[in-house]
């Protein structure tokens, strides 16, 4: 005979009667901690931009930045990860790697005004340059196309300045292979072997990222992303290979 319970003798429902009890053996909890908070940062002082498909959220000007690092720091959150959208666009987003860029001002406000906040940045190209892909756009396979390999130095160029800026995260977005161990090597070669890397491992060509775009003003001036963004029918192999 089995020694092994079985119902009516086991009964998971006692783990559910009791509030309290069912608060005690939770293994998923969600605190302000858990979260970060999205910034959009813009040129302009006292700028508050809406955007239309993420109400109530905003682009903002560096300064309010500031306010809302304040607020979200006051507020208990894991932190803020800042994106920018530069005064101007060109073809190989030059402001994302530029000592005074969009970005780098705002890292610099929202770490003056919460020090203890974590600061993470996007890197990636698509809000920084006028085509709105993610990377450097040549004709290398008889197409205009994201060079990847080319994208990579700059990739690093660019985490290198937002940790040089204050920067306590750096989040790699663009889907570029290669991108993290480029990043990795830049930051260790700059002196940053002791910043994080949270990358956007598996990043899906969908439209579910169309409210992003705006809040980002990234989206493609020709084509689209699906020779570097993942394929949403390729499944979950694929995206655990990346």
């Amino acid at each position: 005979m089995s020694n092994s319970a079985s119902f009516p003798t086991t009964r998971l429902r006692r783990l559910r009667y009791n509030p309290a009890v069912r608060e005690l053996v939770r293994e998923t909890r969600i605190s302000p901690r858990s979260l970060i908070l999205p910034l959009f940062a813009r040129t302009g002082k006292n700028v508050r931009q809406p955007i239309g498909s993420m109400p109530p959220h905003c682009q903002l000007s560096v300064d309010l930045i500031a306010e809302e690092a304040k607020e979200a720091k006051k507020l208990g959150l894991g932190g803020v990860i800042l994106f920018g959208i530069p005064a101007e666009k060109d073809p190989l987003g030059k402001d994302s790697y530029c000592e005074s860029g969009i970005v780098q001002q705002a890292v610099k406000a929202a770490k003056d005004a919460a020090p203890e906040l974590l600061v993470i940045t996007d890197v990636c190209f698509c809000e920084y340059t006028s085509h709105g892909h993610c990377g450097v756009v040549d004709d290398h396979i008889g197409r205009p196309d994201v060079n990847n390999d080319l994208t990579l130095d700059l990739l690093g160029k660019q985490a290198l300045s937002h940790a040089q800026s204050g920067a306590d995260m750096i989040a790699p977005s663009g889907m570029m292979d290669g991108m993290v161990g480029a990043i990795r090597s830049a930051l260790d070669g700059g002196g940053f072997e002791h910043l994080p890397i949270m990358s956007y491992a598996a990043k899906y060509s969908s439209a579910f990222y169309g409210p992003f775009r705006e809040a980002a003003e990234s989206t493609p001036q020709f084509g689209d992303r699906r020779t570097y963004q993942m394929d949403p029918a390729a499944g979950a192999e694929q995206a655990l290979r990346e």
